[in-house]
C-alpha cells in the first residue's frame, strides 16, 4: 500500500492528461493562451464540455487564466508540461507506438482491454 500512496499523484496526473479532450485543450495551449470560444472552434466541441475539462485542468493547478473585459484566457501554469508531453512524444517515437498495440492499453473494445476494465 505504501508504493500505491506513493504513485497517487503521478496516477491523477497521467489520467488527467489521459483523457482526449483535456490532453487536446493541454496541447492548444502549449501553444499559447486562448479563450474558450477558441477551443471550442478548435476542438469542435460544446462550450460545456470544453468549460468542464477546463475546469478539471485547473483544479488539477496544470492550466489558469486571466480575465481581460469579459473574457478569459487560458494558459498553461508550469511549462514542463510542455517538456512532458514533447517527452511523451518522443517515447512513443522510439517504441514504434508499442503502447497502442498493447492488448491492455491499446484499442478502446480490444476483448483484453474490456476484462481488465471490467475488474
Amino acid at each position: 500500500m505504501e508504493c500505491e500512496r506513493g504513485l497517487s499523484p503521478a496516477v491523477a496526473l497521467f489520467r488527467s492528461l489521459g483523457d482526449p479532450t483535456r490532453l487536446a485543450i493541454v496541447q492548444r495551449l502549449a501553444a499559447g493562451e486562448a479563450r474558450v470560444v477558441d477551443l471550442t472552434r478548435q476542438l469542435g466541441l460544446a462550450q460545456s464540455t470544453v468549460s468542464k475539462h477546463l475546469s478539471c485542468l485547473r483544479d488539477c493547478q496544470l492550466i489558469d487564466y486571466r480575465t481581460q473585459g469579459r473574457q478569459s484566457f487560458y494558459s498553461l501554469t508550469r511549462p514542463e508540461l510542455i517538456d512532458l508531453l514533447r517527452s511523451a512524444e518522443l517515447l512513443l517515437a522510439e517504441t514504434g507506438d508499442a503502447v497502442a498495440l498493447c492488448p491492455v492499453y491499446g484499442e478502446p473494445g480490444n476483448s483484453v482491454t474490456a476484462e481488465v476494465a471490467a475488474s
